[in-house]
């Protein structure tokens, strides 16, 4: 069995949902793992001097959990390609399924014990006024005060971004404000790459 992890990072309102879910819906045998879910209750949240709850920041997630749910996808998967190693050898004509764990999130490669698993990432790009724009139209619990996108969610984001690029190479950005079609071709085509890469190692 192939089994293979791909993230979807990038800015808030980036298109990192509606690309996840377009790739859960096509790809074979996938799962979904929103890095939203696991958001800490808002009482163990920190709140700075301006009175803004500190939620663009890993210590607000509750990364512990998270990867107990990645690693026990992993050990699955682990597990099964092992047994599919043996019945290689008693059945021939036995074909080999790909396995994708799709992984959407906003602080996916700065964590290093997450960042290391993954097989692609990419990254949502979307300038700062379309940014600001599209966070206005959603409806946060609790909502975002006056002043929070720019007093900490853009500038977060801008931290966040350039200690990724410090340590990463292999990131694929991809452009989103660009028709979501659009993208998630792109992106299906690199992925379904992967199978044939590993086919051929």
């Amino acid at each position: 069995m192939k089994a293979f992890i791909i993230g979807i990072g990038g800015a808030t309102n980036g298109g990192k949902t509606t690309l996840s879910q377009k790739l859960f819906k096509q790809l074979p045998n996938c799962t979904l793992i929103r890095q939203d879910d696991y958001f800490k209750p808002e009482s163990e949240v920190a709140t700075d001097e301006r009175g803004f709850k500190q939620y663009d920041v890993l210590e607000s997630l509750d990364m512990d959990s998270m990867m107990i749910s990645v690693n026990s996808w992993s050990m699955h998967h682990k597990e099964v390609e092992i047994s599919t190693m043996q019945l290689k050898e008693m059945q021939s004509t036995w074909k080999e399924e790909a396995h994708f764990l799709i992984i959407d999130g906003f602080l996916l490669y700065n964590y290093e014990p997450l960042d290391k698993l993954f097989n692609r990432r990419y990254f949502m790009t979307v300038p700062y006024d379309e940014c600001k724009r599209r966070r206005s139209t959603r409806v946060y619990e609790p909502p975002d005060p006056p002043g929070f996108f720019d007093g900490h969610v853009w500038p977060m984001y801008l931290k966040h971004k350039e200690q990724m690029e410090e340590v990463q190479s292999d990131i694929v950005y991809l452009d989103g404000t660009k028709p979501e079609d659009d993208i998630f071709n792109v992106v299906y085509a690199d992925v379904s790459k992967l199978t044939c890469v590993h086919e051929k190692s």
